[in-house]
């Protein structure tokens, strides 16, 4: 299956849906007009469509597959035409944007020393995870 992003004029994503890969095939080659096309022949000649891979994210397709548009397309998610990427709405204020993955990192890293750490933006810091250390949760 292929997946297309229905855009608004602020080129936010609205929908996402599937599309049969013989719908897209020409040749065995993959086009993403004719999907597009199909999408506006059913939503309406005045929508937006963008392709999707359903397998990418941070511009690795998990599948060892070409990756596309950097990161799977989401209701919410906004495309950058100019960076060709889907990009998840911001969490957190003091996160950045990766510019090779189009994903939101925090200004520090997360320990990697086993336990589990939730981002806490009032200190701009990872705290540990509370479920880890409340009896009721072991």
């Amino acid at each position: 299956m292929a997946h297309f992003a229905k855009l608004d004029e602020n080129n936010l994503v609205t929908q996402v849906v599937a599309v049969k890969n013989d719908v897209i095939l020409e040749n065995e080659i993959e086009l993403e007009q004719k999907g597009i096309d199909f999408c506006k022949s059913i939503f309406g000649q005045d929508t937006k469509w963008v392709q999707t891979s359903m397998n990418t994210l941070g511009g690795i397709h998990s599948l060892g597959g070409q990756p596309l548009r950097k990161n799977a397309a989401g209701i919410g998610d906004t495309y950058d035409a100019v960076k060709d990427a889907f990009i998840k709405p911001k969490r957190f204020n003091s996160w950045v944007l990766n510019e090779s993955t189009c994903l939101w990192e925090a200004p520090i890293s997360e320990p990697t020393d086993g336990p589990s750490y939730l981002w806490h933006e009032e200190t701009v810091s990872w705290i540990l995870n509370p479920v880890q250390t409340n009896p009721l949760y072991q």
